[in-house]
């Protein structure tokens, strides 16, 4: 029996400047904060929408994700940025225990809802690339490694298993490719006398 493999496709990334855009544009604190959390901390769009607001450590600085890919419990990074939108959502909406509840108050907001507005937010500000909340989590883990932060570190950050799977973020990530210098550029290249000169 012969196992096909899948195709790998390379993730899509956004610049900063497109970032910056998409989060200038969340439709309300609620939706700046769940941006934030995709974007800052590296978030699955199943983990952000299932944080409690219990999950919050702010005195470490951490994020708790529990049960996520693979049902592991792991810690996230909380940057002061972070925690300024998040507490800007909960003074507004007091959340009990769900930090981002749905329209039904007892459960959390949709995965799917989150989607529709990553990419309707998106379009609006006329990014034309075909974006997500994953969109998102690769753009944080491939900033940071165009930052210099090591890959290994970044695993544990986005809660990956193999490293093989992180590694694709350093195919999209412009700064580390431009800052490699070619073995091209080593070669000390002198005109061969025996060539014609170009027309």
């Amino acid at each position: 029996m012969r196992i096909v493999k899948q195709a790998q496709k390379l993730p899509v990334v956004l610049t900063q400047q497109e970032a910056t855009r998409l989060m200038a544009a969340a439709p309300g604190p609620k939706f700046r904060a769940i941006f934030g959390v995709a974007y800052g901390a590296g978030l699955r769009v199943s983990e952000v929408a299932h944080l409690k607001v219990c999950d919050i450590d702010s005195g470490r600085m951490l994020l708790r994700v529990e049960q996520g890919k693979g049902r592991k419990d792991r810690n996230a990074m909380l940057s002061p940025r972070l925690l300024q939108l998040l507490r800007e959502w909960w003074v507004i909406q007091r959340p009990t225990t769900w930090l981002f509840p749905g329209r039904d108050p007892i459960q959390p907001v949709s995965p799917r809802h989150i989607y529709r507005v990553v990419a309707d937010t998106a379009a609006a500000v006329g990014i034309e690339k075909r974006v997500g909340p994953h969109t998102l989590r690769h753009s944080f883990a491939t900033h940071l490694l165009e930052q210099g932060v090591d890959i290994r570190v970044i695993q544990v950050m986005i809660g990956h298993t193999k490293l093989d799977t992180t590694a694709r973020y350093a195919h999209v990530a412009s700064r580390v490719l431009r800052d490699v210098a070619s073995p091209l550029d080593q070669l000390t290249l002198t005109p061969d006398p025996r060539m014609p000169p170009s027309p």
